[in-house]
């Protein structure tokens, strides 16, 4: 990328997993790959981010809620949109169609907007194994997302960091 060059402008929505605790290590790799990223967190993955680090890392506010219809947008318009990482209950809601929190929303219309979108589910064992989970998944995959395999970014030891590679890879 030349510096005459635009960044990439990705939406990192993030659930509430282990991996969000984490999640700047994400964005610092994707800045290596030339993105801009702002993060659109679930309500309950506020609990569990610094948005104060991550705003200042990023640039942009941590959005986690809609804005009024007067109010300025904050973020720049989206290129393409990770969820990161993307648990069973944002995953089922998404599929279904429901629009409950601001992250649901951006997802559901980056669909009817055909973004690249890129997902990489993070559901334990018990819940992965739900019949509509696995169903959701395929959906998704047939509507043009690239759904990476549950789990793709947890590490193969309890020591090392989340394997983040399969995300910056793709951009």
């Amino acid at each position: 990328m030349t510096a005459s060059q635009p960044k990439r402008v990705l939406y990192l929505v993030v659930c509430a997993a282990p991996p969000a605790q984490a999640i700047s290590e994400l964005v610092e790799l994707l800045h290596e790959q030339g993105c801009a990223v702002c993060v659109i967190a679930t309500p309950r993955a506020t609990t569990w981010i610094d948005d104060s680090a991550l705003a200042e890392q990023t640039g942009y506010p941590v959005r986690h809620d809609y804005k009024r219809p007067d109010d300025p947008d904050v973020l720049p318009p989206a290129d393409a949109i990770a969820v990161v990482p993307a648990t069973f209950n944002t995953i089922n809601k998404w599929v279904a169609g429901i629009s409950d929190t601001f992250a649901l929303g951006l997802l559901n219309e980056a669909i009817g907007l055909e973004l690249p979108i890129v997902v990489a589910p993070y559901a334990k064992p018990p819940l992965a194994a739900h019949p509509v989970f696995e169903r959701n998944l395929r959906t998704l995959s047939d509507w043009g997302v690239t759904v990476l395999p549950n789990e793709a970014i947890r590490p193969q030891r309890i020591e090392l960091p989340f394997n983040w590679q399969p995300i910056s890879e793709l951009f």
